[in-house]
């Protein structure tokens, strides 16, 4: 990930939330077989004629967007469809197609890296980690200061399973059903700086642990701190990372918003000095693996009990958790039907399973691949 929305300095009106941004990595496709596609650097060039900004990433098949700095959540949900069909537009110029999936569903990952000094680095330092192909939906959600955000950071914590649960988005790679919602994820921790970031005690001390990972070289710099939240290293922002890129942009939004509302949840404790309860690592990690496996379809591991429950279940409590900041935005009615919605026909790797099950990989394909709206490209 290398590129970030901008922040408003400007501290946002009463009754509004925090200003927001989303970034989202997506796949580049041969339009013909569904192979990946390894010319990143063509489709940034049709970006820039198109008006629009794509950042490279690690493999030659991945592109990255960024919205502007958004003070609503519609203002937001209109500049992801603009992103979206801009980078699909580009793609479609220099001859690929864009998937909304955050892993390739067909061919083997490609070798080929983006030719960049800092990647290359990366392979050499990191081996065969790096030829991998992975995309994220990152949400930046403004914070007063660096001391609040490791205490959002706590706070935050408990809840990352849930949303990895409900924006699983890659069941399939290599042409196969990987038995995963969420493969991503499988494949983003094997890396040794991957997974819930630890609980802080201020900012001195999340410093501090990112010095001594950088002294013992598990990272090469701050943009390799992978954790699924951190806080950004030259925005006032913490950024929230453990989400698929999402299949549509009412998901991707959806995951905002309850992004969104849990910092502002947290704002009130936090600035009262109450501490979160901190889970178990081992109920945390159970917690995750649950939620890759299963996603929205299955069980889930409550990381408050530690019991096995149907995966449902955190998803309505975080809901619910939130009820009071989204309400305060007015974004509560608009989340719980898209929660329903969800639950109710499944979310991307849902779709994307039965779509195997009943069809052909082809047809996967045709499933996460996004259209340029006329109207926007």
């Amino acid at each position: 990930m290398t590129s970030s929305p901008s922040p408003v300095a400007d501290p946002p009106a009463e009754g509004s939330g925090p200003t927001i941004g989303v970034e989202e990595e997506f796949v580049l496709a041969d339009p013909e077989t569904g192979a990946p596609w390894l010319d990143n650097v063509a489709v940034a060039a049709a970006g820039r004629e198109l008006g629009i900004d794509l950042q490279l990433e690690l493999s030659r098949c991945q592109i990255e967007t960024a919205t502007p700095v958004c003070a609503s959540i519609e203002e937001l949900r209109a500049q992801l469809r603009r992103t979206r069909s801009r980078a699909a537009a580009a793609a479609a110029c220099a001859g690929a197609v864009l998937l909304a999936t955050a892993v390739p569903p067909a061919g083997p990952p490609p070798r080929l890296i983006t030719d960049q000094e800092r990647y290359h680095s990366l392979l050499g330092n990191f081996g065969l980690l790096g030829e991998q192909v992975i995309c994220g939906c990152h949400v930046h959600v403004a914070i007063p200061d660096r001391d609040t955000g490791v205490q959002v950071s706590n706070h935050l914590r408990p809840w990352l399973p849930v949303l990895l649960a409900l924006t699983a988005n890659s069941p399939v790679a290599a042409g196969r059903d990987t038995g995963y919602a969420s493969w991503r994820h499988v494949l983003w921790m094997r890396w040794p700086n991957a997974g819930p970031p630890p609980v802080f005690e201020s900012a001195e001390h999340y410093d501090a642990v990112i010095a001594t990972m950088l002294e013992r070289e598990v990272i090469l710099d701050k943009a390799m701190l992978y954790w699924d939240m951190r806080l950004s290293a030259h925005l006032p922002t913490i950024e929230i990372r453990i989400g698929d890129t999402q299949a549509t942009v009412d998901e991707a939004v959806l995951l905002a918003t309850l992004v969104r509302g849990l910092v502002v949840t947290a704002l009130d404790p936090t600035r009262q000095g109450r501490q979160e309860l901190d889970v178990e690592p081992e109920v945390l990690r159970a917690a995750y693996w649950r939620a890759a496996r299963d996603g929205v379809t299955g069980r889930a591991v409550d990381t408050v009990s530690g019991r096995l429950v149907p995966a449902a279940h955190p998803i309505f409590r975080l809901l619910e958790h939130v009820r009071p900041a989204l309400e305060r935005t007015g974004d509560f009615c608009a989340a719980r039907e898209a929660v329903q919605r969800v639950l109710a026909t499944g979310n991307g790797a849902a779709r994307q399973r039965a779509t195997l099950e009943a069809g052909t990989l082809a047809d996967v394909v045709r499933l996460v691949t996004c259209a340029p709206e006329p109207d926007m490209s």
